[in-house]
């Protein structure tokens, strides 16, 4: 039984925040053109800001929501002297309570939501010309960290094999294109950029951590022995504790079709 949203990364919003890749400026960029300069946006599963921030300072307001209290904490430490970030506690079934916006954008949250139900939902909310944007690695582009193989063995040895959320790509085998096709959101438009990006060990590690299925709160009071089983295990098979991660962020841009 996956664990209630706001329970799913218990103790990971520091990992989360420390991390996890960034989507880059270009990728960002391309959010806030859609956007307008003059625009509130809704970042639905907004995590630790890894979107609100930087979006923050290209449009008029930024309402992020996350039903992780932690996270919502954490982003509002980082995001200390940005004032127009509004942090809000909730995620995609209490849309009706969040004050009024524009647009929205999700990331890796999409995969957890009843997504065909979010998108006719937002279609009641958005106003005329109102965007659902989604950022983040494609499901048939994903590449795996060159230390997975390494990880999948001490998960298995630690009984943390990794569990997807339901509406991913991977288990249900619908694209998130595909929902969106389907959705009053049908007129899409998708770019990709790519980026390369470098790991050292302690990154690796911290990685994990930030991870629903290895959050410390999930490991308890195993974190100590996973973290150093995961350390033998890496520098086991790569003595120079580096490596190098390709990265596709894609900007799926859905808006409803022209009459």
């Amino acid at each position: 039984m996956v664990p209630f949203m706001g329970d799913l990364f218990g103790g990971a919003a520091p990992y989360y925040a420390k991390y996890r890749s960034g989507h880059g400026d270009p990728a960002i960029e391309h959010l806030a053109m859609t956007f307008g300069a003059d625009s509130t946006v809704l970042d639905l599963g907004c995590g630790p800001g890894t979107v609100a921030i930087p979006l923050a300072r290209r449009v008029r307001r930024v309402l992020a929501a996350d039903p992780d209290e932690e996270m919502l904490a954490e982003g509002a430490r980082l995001a200390a002297g940005v004032p127009n970030i509004t942090w809000l506690s909730g995620d995609s079934t209490t849309l009706r309570a969040f004050p009024a916006f524009d647009h929205v954008v999700m990331g890796r949250s999409f995969h957890w939501m009843d997504r065909r139900a979010v998108l006719a939902e937002l279609d009641e909310l958005l106003p005329p010309g109102g965007v659902v944007a989604i950022i983040g690695p494609p499901p048939r582009d994903m590449e795996e960290g060159p230390w997975e193989p390494v990880m999948r063995r001490v998960r298995d040895e630690f009984g943390v094999n990794t569990f997807r959320a339901a509406n991913s790509y991977q288990t249900s085998g619908e694209h998130h294109h595909e929902v969106l096709e389907t959705s009053p959101f049908g007129d899409l438009d998708a770019t990709s950029y790519e980026n390369r990006r470098m790991y050292d060990l302690d990154a690796v590690i911290g990685l994990q951590l930030s991870y629903s299925y290895t959050a410390p709160a999930r490991l308890g009071d195993r974190v100590a022995a996973f973290t150093g089983a995961a350390r033998a295990a890496l520098l086991a098979q790569n003595p120079s504790g580096r490596w190098e991660q390709r990265t596709v962020t894609e900007v799926l841009i859905a808006r409803r079709p022209r009459a």
